[in-house]
């Protein structure tokens, strides 16, 4: 067999789509809506290990899928560009004392001519790179918009600390109590902080969901993310006299009440005790002399853990009671105020009343400290005369009667809810109540690589954002790139740079030395690829209008919480404002499977099973690479490398080759020379099935099937053009650089990407026989051929006939039978 020649080749024809712009694309108004395709891949973070087989992976599926579409009469934009700033290139800096932005451009050129050596069909000429001046930008452009519209707020916070990046944390990005990016424990820190305010988006980022094409696992990811649930917000007023007693004798003037927020306020009878996170405002003046020493010691240990690890169910219960009480609105009770960290100052309102026969941390809690449980909810609905005062052997929180509960006893949990919810109003004592687990992002990092944020601290004026006109507001140089350690970025120790004159004042004035998380960049790179050399505007609004949304992105399900929620987020605020025309930015989500080890490991260097796509290009070339990583199995799913299977990829690339070599004949179609009419129903059976596999993204058995037509195609001693072509039409969305070759070799002059999709005929895609399976009750008891297309009656008939049938259905009495045609048949007989 020949051997394709694909080391001179590949690098041909990467020359010739480069010089040639072969993909770029413009705002043509001749393609009507829907035939415009925006698709587009993750961008990736340039890090100096290069590409891995990752990468290619999704990034080879939707180049096939583009290719298919331009194909088939689609203006398709495809872009590409690199999520340029981050932690790698800074602690790379802090090293070697090489400036970021060095070591970031070399990365990006390396990816680069990785990414061209795969051959895909990106607009190299929309490239973008979020930490270029020119991008950023507008990324403190956007910065401005949310904090005009008060959605960028600056407080004093407590957040999650990382010891060895020593910069501030978002909750998503803190892994089994661990710093996702070095691996570190985390800690607690109160610092000042920039926050954006994505709750205010919470129901519209929850209910919009429902409108996206997404995997459901990835839509559920952010609905427990946001963690909408409804209940009602509870007011405890604190009894003082324990207070006025033995603390601060200005208290006794402060109406105190500590609110908390319940989805179950039918369980208010049984609220023995409150808990207030560690961080709560009101635990400085709660707190008695008397306790003061160890609430303070409490506090301390609480900041050394991360949120994981303080509501880890697993884990002892410890706290500390303050020496204050408060009073139950619905009892009169006075109970104990504690602290304790399972409760966490980011949930809810930081407090909590206790139930503990019917919540588990609460229960663990109460038999720690030997604290009240009182029964508030049984099964049964109750009985008159039955005592439920003992308390519980067990803690039960699912829904049944209240008892205990003065009276709303005897009402079923959803009426006893909506009873004391609405008695609690009339009260003045509460309210119902929508919650979120999501919390404002945290979005200001204590390190130098990173977008500035555009704002001035004046004496006189307060926070200022810098015109518009100011922008962008540059990274300075800097001797040192260590953080600080103390909350502050190193750009804290640039005077030159950070003492300004205010904008509104012209006093003194401070620039603001917090910089922005990595994800910022990310949050809109798909609106600048529209229009990436755009100076005046972040995309005009007619490419804007033209383009958006997004129909196909692809990429990593670690992005499901992070990138995808903040991009969400974002696209909002821009679509209320006015600048962009949908209310979300991406409408299909597909997630690629990861590429493990041979071992079914996920590959890393520690376990030596990493394979670089740079050898595999060079011993097999980039086609053979592509072809696998598709051929290996639905793009979803993980699946382990195999690298026999890269070998058997090659074999069929090489028959495709081998069969461009053998002489053509201009046969007609269906003639003995073309291979006769099973050879043409062949083709069309194949370009249908790789038509609708591509389609769907179905791409290993689209190269199934061409592998088997090839097979036959290459028995041939001559090859007829017109059974040929259509397969290297086909092939070329797959192995675009041995597509091209084969069609020159044709001798055709235009690029093979051009051409037209090939069509088939429905009824050359029929079989003359079919293989019909006979069932019993659901069982296969026989098999036989008939003509296509046979009647139902006549396939029951000759179905009932067969001897092995016959044996199944003695003594039986047919109740039914079930006929797919060109199928089987299913005899159902009573048991």
């Amino acid at each position: 067999m020949a051997k394709y020649p694909f080391e001179t080749i590949e690098p041909k024809w990467q020359k010739y789509w480069e010089q040639n712009k072969t993909f770029k694309t413009a705002e043509d108004r001749t393609f009507p809506k829907d035939k415009r395709r925006y698709v587009l891949d993750m961008f990736p973070y340039p890090s100096s290990q290069g590409i891995h087989l990752g990468h290619p992976e999704g990034y080879t599926a939707t180049d096939i899928y583009c290719r298919y579409l331009r194909m088939n009469g689609y203006n398709v934009l495809h872009p590409m560009g690199f999520d340029a700033f981050g932690l790698p290139a800074e602690n790379y800096a802090i090293k070697t004392g090489t400036h970021p932005a060095v070591t970031t451009k070399a990365n990006i050129d390396c990816f680069r001519l990785q990414l061209k050596a795969l051959g895909f069909s990106y607009d190299w000429d929309r490239e973008v790179d979020t930490s270029s001046v020119e991008y950023y930008c507008w990324t403190q452009w956007i910065f401005l918009k949310l904090f005009e519209k008060g959605l960028a707020y600056e407080a004093e916070s407590p957040i999650n600390w990382c010891p060895s990046c020593k910069t501030g944390l978002a909750n998503e990005e803190v892994k089994d109590g661990l710093c996702e990016r070095c691996g570190e424990k985390v800690t607690r820190k109160r610092i000042r902080q920039w926050i954006l305010k994505i709750t205010a988006y919470a129901e519209r980022l929850l209910a919009d969901l429902d409108s996206l094409d997404w995997p459901e696992p990835v839509k559920l990811m952010q609905r427990n993310w946001i963690g909408r649930s409804e209940g009602a917000n509870v007011v405890f007023k604190v009894d003082k006299s324990n207070l006025t007693a033995s603390s601060d004798t200005k208290l006794k003037d402060e109406d105190l009440s500590i609110e908390v927020y319940t989805t179950r306020p039918d369980t208010l009878f049984g609220a023995t005790y409150m808990v207030l996170s560690p961080e709560h405002p009101l635990v400085e003046k709660l707190t008695t002399p008397e306790q003061k020493e160890a609430v303070t010691s409490y506090i301390e240990a609480a900041a050394r853990k991360s949120d994981l690890e303080r509501t880890d169910l697993a884990k002892d219960k410890t706290g500390v009671f303050c020496g204050a009480y408060a009073i139950n609105p619905v009892n009169g009770e006075k109970i104990p105020v504690w602290i304790a960290d399972y409760v966490l100052i980011s949930y809810g309102t930081g407090a909590i009343m206790a139930v503990p026969a019917h919540d588990e941390r609460d229960w663990d809690f109460a038999k720690v400290f030997n604290l009240p449980i009182i029964q508030v909810v049984t099964a049964e609905k109750p009985q008159p005369g039955k005592n439920y005062s003992a308390e519980p052997a067990e803690c039960t929180a699912a829904d049944g009667y209240s008892v205990n509960s003065g009276t709303f006893t005897g009402l079923p949990t959803a009426e006893a809810k909506k009873r004391v919810t609405e008695w609690l109003k009339e009260k003045g004592a509460g309210k119902k109540a929508v919650n979120y687990k999501l919390r404002d992002w945290v979005f200001s990092r204590q390190r130098y690589w990173g977008e500035p944020i555009p704002v001035v601290h004046c004496e006189k004026c307060g926070i200022v954002p810098l015109p518009e006109s100011a922008l962008p507001l540059k990274l300075p140089d800097v001797k040192s790139y260590a953080p600080t350690g103390t909350g502050e970025s190193p750009l804290a120790g640039i005077d030159e740079w950070i003492n300004t004159t205010c904008p509104k004042c012209g006093g003194k004035a401070k620039r603001e030395t917090n910089t922005m998380p990595q994800w910022a960049g990310s949050c809109w790179y798909y609106i600048r690829y529209l229009d990436p050399k755009n100076d005046k505007a972040f995309a005009a609004k007619e490419k804007i209008d033209y383009w958006l949304p997004v129909d196909l992105y692809v990429g990593g399900a670690e992005h499901a919480v992070l990138h995808l929620l903040y991009s969400r987020f974002w696209h909002k605020v821009l679509y209320d404002l006015g600048l962009v025309n949908t209310v979300e930015p991406f409408q299909r989500l597909i997630n690629q499977g990861m590429i493990l080890g041979a071992d079914n490991q996920k590959m890393s260097k520690s376990r030596g099973n990493v394979i670089n796509p740079d050898d595999i290009i060079k011993e097999y070339g980039a086609d053979s690479l592509r072809v696998y990583e598709m051929f290996m199995g639905p793009l979803e799913v993980s699946k382990p490398w195999n690298m026999a299977g890269v070998v058997g990829v090659s074999r069929f690339l090489e028959r495709l080759w081998a069969i461009g070599e053998k002489p053509l004949c201009d046969a007609p179609e269906r003639s003995d020379e073309a291979g006769g009419v099973e050879l043409q129903k062949l083709l069309h059976r194949t370009v249908k099935k790789v038509t609708q596999d591509t389609e769907s993204l179905n791409f290993n058995t689209a190269i199934s099937q061409m592998m088997v037509y090839s097979g036959e195609l290459a028995r041939l001693a001559e090859i007829p053009r017109a059974m040929w072509e259509p397969l290297v039409i086909m092939v070329s969305a797959y192995t675009p650089h041995l597509g091209e070759e084969l069609w020159e070799k044709l001798g055709n002059k235009e690029s093979v990407s051009v051409c037209k999709w090939p069509s088939y005929e429905e009824k050359l895609t029929l079989f003359d026989e079919v293989n019909i399976v006979v069932q019993v009750n659901g069982k296969i008891r026989d098999k036989f051929t008939a003509a296509a297309g046979t009647a139902k009656d006549e396939l029951e008939k000759t179905a009932l006939s067969m001897p092995n049938v016959k044996k199944w259905l003695e003594g039986q009495t047919i109740t039914k039978v079930i006929t797919v045609p060109d199928k089987l048949v299913n005899v159902v007989v009573k048991n």
